[in-house]
C-alpha cells in the first residue's frame, strides 16, 4: 500500500511539473504591433546572443531583462523581455530566467 502511495504522489509530481514548464503564450496579430511599435518608438536596444535563444531555455545572469510595459498585453504582463538582434522579442519568466516564448 505505501509503495502505491509514493507511486501516485510521484506520478502527480511528474505531472505538476510538466504542466509548469508548459506554458503557453498567444500574442495576437495586433498585439504584435504594439509590441514592434513600442521597441521601435522607445529606441530599444537590441541584446546580441552567442547562441540561439529557444523557449525553455534560461538566460544567462548578465542578461538585463526589462519588466513588460503596461500598455502591452495581458498575456505576457507578469513575465519580463528582452529585444534580440535579431528582431525578436524574448518573455521570460523574471525568478527562474526561463524563456517563455520568443517573438
Amino acid at each position: 500500500m505505501r509503495s502505491s502511495v509514493i507511486c501516485v504522489a510521484t506520478a502527480i509530481g511528474i505531472v505538476a511539473s510538466s504542466q509548469a514548464f508548459a506554458e503557453t503564450v498567444v500574442i495576437a496579430p495586433e498585439e504584435r504591433t504594439i509590441l514592434r511599435d513600442y521597441v521601435v518608438k522607445e529606441k530599444i536596444k537590441p541584446r546580441r546572443f552567442k547562441e540561439r535563444v529557444v523557449v525553455g531555455g534560461t538566460l544567462p545572469g548578465d542578461v538585463e531583462l526589462a519588466p513588460v510595459p503596461e500598455g502591452w498585453p495581458m498575456s505576457v504582463r507578469r513575465y519580463h523581455y528582452v529585444y534580440g538582434d535579431d528582431d525578436r522579442i524574448i518573455f521570460v519568466d523574471p525568478s527562474s530566467r526561463r524563456v517563455i516564448h520568443v517573438d
